[in-house]
């Protein structure tokens, strides 16, 4: 079975030198022989968000990976993941545009639908992840990409994300170097 350490290196070669930075330093870790586990199991050795934070990041780490047919960033525990990510291998500068980010999301979440983010309809929620995402709110960019990637790569380097919406096959069947694009069902993650 494939392990979150093999599954993190995976992500940051997906992203890149733009990997966000406690993202590729855990990756680094990764590929040390008896390092300790990548994200340690238990709570964060750290508090990163407030109770208000966290209630959105939660929802919105459900909009970028929604539950559809298969489980979403929530059911994957993606929210407790990020807060482990940034409480242990972040420094407190690399969580400033996450945290900053959340609480603009909130003040225009009440600004324009007098709901907090965390209560605010899915469509709302979109929407403003797409202010953020075209940077307009103030340092949105820099929010939103960080933010998707803590989402994506928590996702897939979670036992859902690895068996569940991947097909997890140790040995994949033959090579058919033929294989007609519209027959594939699954990614496939090794």
């Amino acid at each position: 079975m494939i392990d979150r350490r093999t599954a993190l290196a995976g992500v940051v070669a997906m992203f890149g030198a733009g990997a966000f930075a406690p993202i590729a330093r855990a990756a680094a870790a990764a590929q040390v022989k008896g390092a300790p586990p990548v994200i340690s199991e238990g709570p964060a050795t750290v508090q990163v968000f407030t109770p208000a934070q966290r209630a959105l990041m939660t929802a919105l780490s459900e909009r970028v990976i929604p539950t559809t047919d298969t489980p979403g960033a929530i059911a994957a525990g993606v929210p407790a993941y990020i807060e482990k990510l940034l409480a242990d291998w972040s420094y407190p500068d690399e969580r400033k545009p996450i945290l900053e980010g959340l609480d603009l999301i909130e003040a225009r979440s009440m600004r324009d639908y007098k709901v907090t983010g965390a209560k605010a309809k899915p469509a709302q929620q979109d929407a403003l992840l797409t202010l953020a995402m075209n940077d307009q709110l103030p340092g949105g960019k820099t929010f939103f990409d960080g933010f998707r990637q803590l989402v994506i790569t928590g996702y897939y380097t979670s036992e859902i994300g690895i068996t569940v919406e991947r097909e997890y096959l140790p040995v994949p069947g033959e090579y058919n170097g033929a294989f007609p694009y519209a027959n594939v069902n699954k990614v496939y993650s090794s």
